[in-house]
């Protein structure tokens, strides 16, 4: 049973932002999540979402549910929680909205596990968070340092780049 993209999680969002992927598309993978997902995912926008928005108005979600298929086919850990409906990745415009957008969650919002995470190859930045349903979050924070210019290089022998943790 295919549910209807348009339904809405919450106030301001709807699932089709949560389960619209081009590698799904291109790879002709059916992302369709159950409801037990859709209830974490209302969860989840409930939680940290939309408090979220409403502090900084359009968030723009990049990674929502992922279907196991599609979890393997852009590389997600095997046991990510964007499986299970209780993760998503968000879009940053730049570092200091980033960091403002990640305070802000680890400091009003029950969240399970909150990632600042870039990619060097891209130069992209997104947060990453979840939340959990049943109570148990651990509210694990975690900040990816960005590479030096030195670290940037191929070379083996220097790590790609380093991670922070702070406490929840």
């Amino acid at each position: 049973m295919k549910n209807n993209l348009s339904q809405k999680l919450s106030e301001h969002f709807t699932l089709r932002e949560f389960v619209r992927s081009a590698t799904a598309e291109r790879l002709h993978i059916d992302n369709t999540p159950g409801w037990e997902h859709v209830a974490r995912l209302c969860h989840l926008c409930q939680r940290v979402l939309e408090p979220l928005r409403h502090r900084f108005g359009r968030i723009v979600i990049t990674s929502g549910y992922r279907c196991p298929r599609l979890n393997r086919a852009v590389g997600g850990v095997s046991n990510s929680q964007h499986m299970r409906g209780e993760a998503a990745d968000i879009r940053m415009v730049d570092m200091v909205v980033g960091m403002q957008m990640f305070n802000f969650i680890r400091e009003c919002c029950d969240y399970d596990q909150l990632l600042f995470e870039h990619s060097p190859r891209t130069g992209g930045i997104w947060l990453h968070v979840s939340c959990r349903t049943d109570g148990n979050n651990r509210h694990q924070a975690i900040i990816q340092r960005s590479p030096s210019p030195a670290q940037r290089s191929p070379s083996p022998a220097l790590p790609q780049m380093g991670r922070e943790r702070l406490a929840g």
